[in-house]
């Protein structure tokens, strides 16, 4: 009886240990994700600032010219504007697949942690159901023994 409660002792401390372990994991998750949102805000406010550039400087952005009778901007620019829109396209791809990731890794932690709730909530109904048979073990010995003197 005592090897069996210490053994239910020992699996309600792991799952207490693992349970708090989770929690921490998902704090740091959930730190993650703020960071990843501010990330983004960066990176839009980054686009933003290219169109607004791109429009101030009058230039079409699919085709990279100049608009009306304008001289045609000179290649190097036009290089430069290319190239950091195709470096803030290929940031926000990666922060969507960033996000994504972190929000499965999320929620297989809260499944984790609602699995680990049922868990725990069965050990202690089973710790209790358990209780509660030694107890009446107990009085039907010191009844027997009472019959037996």
């Amino acid at each position: 009886r005592y090897g069996q409660q210490a053994e239910l002792k020992e699996q309600n401390q792991c799952l207490t240990a693992a349970n708090e372990e989770l929690a921490k994991n998902l704090t740091d998750t959930q730190l993650q994700y703020c960071d990843l949102q501010k990330e983004n805000a960066e990176v839009q406010k980054n686009l933003k600032d290219c169109h607004a550039f791109l429009v101030t400087a009058k230039i079409d952005p699919v085709l990279g010219e100049r608009v009306g009778d304008a001289a045609r901007q000179n290649e190097s620019q036009k290089k430069e504007v290319m190239s950091i829109s195709a470096d803030l396209l290929n940031e926000i791809k990666a922060f969507g697949d960033i996000a994504s990731q972190q929000r499965a890794r999320l929620e297989e932690i809260q499944e984790t942690m609602r699995g680990l709730g049922e868990a725990r909530e069965q050990m202690v109904q089973e710790r209790e159901n358990f209780s509660s048979e030694a107890a009446e073990l107990e009085r039907a010995l010191k009844e027997a023994e009472t019959l037996l003197l």
